[in-house]
């Protein structure tokens, strides 16, 4: 048994990456909006915070009635109440990567967690 899974995404407007590399402790997922266009929907988590990165292009995220302008290389953390919705500038796309993890769950990371050999 391969203690990895590897996938490959194309260029769908959004790609759950749970069941693909059965993945135990978080959602990721890629989403593509074309300029102009937005999440048709705003929501918010019980549980779990999500993580959101830019990976190319710009819009704004709208947090809680905030208007945030987003870029590529930006990066933000979103409680789980907070009621959230991303939308891609007129004038570009916009491609982001959203992580979703039970919030205050990290009870390790980097070095912390790692088995050196």
């Amino acid at each position: 048994m391969s203690n990895y899974t590897k996938t490959t995404i194309g260029t769908d407007a959004r790609v759950e990456l749970h069941e693909t590399l059965k993945l135990t402790g978080a959602e990721i997922s890629v989403n593509q909006l074309p300029a102009g266009s937005g999440v048709p929907f705003v929501h918010s988590h019980k549980n779990n915070e999500e993580i959101y990165g830019i990976l190319a292009g710009e819009g704004k995220a709208v947090i809680d009635g905030e208007e945030i302008p987003v870029a590529a290389g930006d990066w933000m953390r979103v409680a789980p109440a907070a009621k959230r919705q991303f939308f891609a500038a007129s004038d570009s796309d916009m491609t982001y990567i959203c992580i979703q993890v039970r919030e205050n769950s990290l009870e390790g990371f980097t070095a912390g967690d790692a088995v050196m050999y």
